[in-house]
């Protein structure tokens, strides 16, 4: 098989594509013969190793795949042949996504939709369960309230843009050029802010009649994180869901406590050591609204997997939009 493997830490540039007799799965792994990949932000900051996980050198990046099932333990629930999307654990050289074959625990693997293809399969776990359980179990986002999106032309905003409307709030998004902001009305926001030529604050408190946005979705964190605050409403939530700006605010508790609002944090990946019982709703509500045509991984970007470096640079910089994949 053939991958990209880290064999130091780096940047895009360090990672080498490498062949190499992958053996036999580990005992329970389903082995999936890949067809798709998802490129997410945090894959650059494993490579750098600058992420909360650390898996140990080397070891082959990417967490989001689609493929076929290639073959699976007795009991697993899974037969050769089978359609499948996957969570994988970087562990070793045959458990990351920037490969041709990958084994994953088969609880991370799921059937495709019928209607699914490899792609969108690739690009859909991560970001709406992200966005799921940010709004719906950490917001409590209700039907009627404003939803404000950062980085909302990215594929985590991208999600909650969507999960938004399809819960009824009025969705405000910012993005940080004209393009990407049309890039947000496409996806359906109400209202649609460049934040580079236009001040955030003073259009939320337009939009909103002065009130400000019930919820914050805030990727980003930095600068965003702490204007967010000039612009949150009574009772307000805002939830940390990163900080790709590269600064970890500082939240100042007494002005959480003056003006009644609450900062909640969103680390989806905990869910499935400490709550995996919530994660099976979750994943059903989404297909639910997948098959309704409310929700749909936008993907901007198709790259071969030979690509991935070139794949792994413009999300790592902030210039791609939804989801970039490799094809393998």
């Amino acid at each position: 098989m053939k991958a990209w493997v880290v064999r130091q830490l780096g940047g895009p540039d360090t990672i080498r594509f490498e062949e190499f007799t992958e053996g036999e799965p580990a005992a329970g792994m389903v082995r999936i013969r890949l067809r798709a990949s998802a490129i997410n932000y945090f894959d650059s900051l494993m490579i750098a190793g600058q992420y909360q996980t650390k898996p140990d050198l080397p070891f082959v990046p990417g967490s989001e795949v689609s493929g076929v099932v290639l073959s699976a333990p007795t009991g697993s629930g899974f037969q050769p042949g089978d359609r499948v999307m996957a969570l994988v654990d970087n562990e070793g050289l045959t458990r990351g996504g920037y490969g041709e074959v990958a084994d994953a625990a088969p609880g991370s693997v799921a059937p495709m939709p019928a209607k699914m293809g490899f792609d969108e399969a690739a690009a859909f776990t991560l970001i709406f369960q992200t966005g799921w359980f940010g709004l719906h179990r950490r917001a409590n986002l209700k039907a009627g309230e404003t939803l404000l999106v950062h980085a909302a032309a990215g594929g985590v905003g991208s999600a909650a843009i969507q999960l938004g409307k399809a819960a009824g709030a009025t969705v405000i998004a910012t993005a940080g050029s004209d393009e990407k902001v049309e890039v947000c009305r496409r996806l359906g926001a109400d209202h649609a802010i460049n934040y580079k030529t236009q001040d955030f604050v003073e259009e939320v408190k337009k939009i909103t009649g002065g009130r400000g946005a019930d919820v914050v979705y805030d990727p980003v964190g930095g600068d965003v994180y702490d204007r967010s605050t000039k612009c949150i409403a009574f009772e307000g939530r805002i939830v940390i869901v990163g900080f790709t700006s590269g600064r970890i605010p500082q939240a100042a508790a007494n002005h959480v406590l003056v003006k009644n609002y609450s900062v909640v944090g969103l680390h989806w990946g905990l869910y499935s050591k400490r709550a995996p019982e919530l994660i099976p709703f979750a994943a059903t509500a989404l297909l639910d609204l997948y098959e309704a045509g409310k929700i749909k991984p936008y993907i901007s970007t198709r790259l071969p997997l030979s690509e991935a470096p070139r794949a792994l640079t413009s999300v790592a910089e902030g210039k791609s939009t939804g989801k970039v994949i490799l094809t393998v």
